[in-house]
């Protein structure tokens, strides 16, 4: 796992993912991407009694990015059968705006949107959040 995240952003994952916290609307910690494909995953939280599982936004590059839980092992083993790439971590990205608003603006376009401007449009909206 520790080579998805930085140490900072495990713990933030984790602190979001406490039962104290866990029922918030989050802003994304971490981008997460398959390079050379239109795969991403903006992930906000970790349950710390689960490590492997995180809470986010995913999108697989087929126009229909959802919110749901991914097994971080599962990621750590995908692998471009092509060019051999594998998912990396983003690490210029940086969540402004709660889980909801990039997700409201991801069902907008049918892909994920971090474009700080479209995103902002959507937090200003009044959604009703998303819950699984």
């Amino acid at each position: 796992m520790d080579t998805l995240f930085t140490i900072e952003q495990l713990e933030m994952l984790k602190n979001n993912g406490s039962p104290e916290n866990c029922d918030q609307d989050h802003a994304p910690v971490v981008m997460l991407t398959l390079p050379f494909t239109n795969c991403v995953w903006l992930l906000s939280e970790i349950n710390p009694q689960e490590p492997d599982i995180a809470f986010g936004l995913c999108d697989l590059g087929m126009g229909f990015p959802e919110l749901g839980y991914v097994s971080i092992h599962e990621l750590l083993d995908i692998e471009d059968p092509v060019l051999g790439m594998r998912v990396c971590n983003n690490r210029l990205f940086k969540g402004e705006y709660p889980m909801s608003a990039y997700a409201n603006a991801a069902r907008a376009a049918e892909r994920i949107i971090w474009d700080k401007a479209i995103v902002g449009k959507y937090a200003k909206k009044k959604f009703k959040r998303f819950i699984l």
